[in-house]
């Protein structure tokens, strides 16, 4: 091999190749599949890193651990059980039909305290803010408090709940029937173990890491202090995340965007290099 390394002129032609065969056939074996070389070598040049927060820094299994209900104009207080029974029957009504993870995760607490869910008609996803449907004749929202407030709904009592949820790492997600607040319900959803490390990894490589999400900037900076990330961009829409990246390629920064599910996909593909987990 070094009598061909020294005699071939072509030895180049040969190295390469066989670099990126071994490299990405490593990185396959650890569950790390390359599109090809010029992926690698555009990974090698990246200054920035983007991570999405749910599925990505976060486990993506989120949990209702909090249901609330109004107790007054401008207050909230734990649901009873019956009234808890209420709120999931008709956020699960709607959010079954919904592919968001939050939504996966209010279908699934209905299911878990055995809560008969009716069927709902007319469902509309509204991306990355809620959804809508028709439950019978009445039309119930899940979703943030800015589209609840964007449909007319009077959020008064649960604005300070919903700034309590968000400081503690919580997203909030309001329901309401027939423009009326019915339920908020808190959904937590852990960092994942490994997610400290990989950024502690990735700052000690000059990198500078920056988080966006779709979440509520309270849930966002409590995330991120928690694995140690300063830059936070929140409340994003798919479209807005592809304008963080467009605004940090215009500095001149070379990009990885880091993201888990299908609404990723366009600032997956914005990206010098998209790495798409799962």
């Amino acid at each position: 091999v070094t009598v061909l390394i020294i005699a071939c002129p072509c030895a180049l032609g040969l190295a390469t190749p066989t670099a990126i065969m071994v490299g990405t056939g490593r990185g396959a074996e650890r569950g790390v599949l390359v599109k090809g070389g010029a992926a690698l070598e555009a990974a090698a040049g990246l200054d920035t890193v983007v991570l999405d927060k749910t599925g990505t820094v976060t486990a993506g299994r989120p949990e209702v651990v909090d249901v609330l209900v109004p107790r007054g104009p401008a207050s909230t207080g734990a649901a009873t059980e019956d009234e808890a029974r209420q709120v999931l029957s008709a956020a699960a009504a709607v959010e079954r039909l919904s592919e968001h993870p939050l939504g996966a995760a209010v279908a699934g607490a209905a299911a878990t305290r055995g809560i008969e869910v009716p069927e709902a008609s007319d469902f509309e996803a509204h991306e990355g803010r809620g959804a809508t449907a028709m439950l019978g004749a009445h039309t119930v929202a899940v979703g943030s408090a800015a589209f609840l407030i964007e449909l007319g709904v009077d959020i008064g009592p649960f604005t300070d709940a919903v700034d309590t949820l968000a400081s503690r790492a919580r997203t909030p997600v309001l329901v309401a029937v027939d423009g009326r607040p019915l339920g908020l319900l808190g959904l937590a959803d852990p960092v994942k173990p490994t997610s400290i490390g990989a950024v502690m990894t990735l700052r000690r490589m000059g990198l500078e890491v920056i988080l966006v999400t779709g979440d509520v900037r309270k849930v966002a900076i409590a995330v991120a202090g928690e694995v140690g990330i300063d830059h936070v961009e929140s409340g994003m829409l798919p479209a807005g995340k592809v304008q963080v990246i467009r605004k940090l390629q215009a500095r001149g920064r070379r990009v990885a965007m880091v993201g888990d599910g299908i609404n990723d996909a366009p600032a997956l593909a914005a990206a010098d290099v998209g790495i798409a987990i799962g």
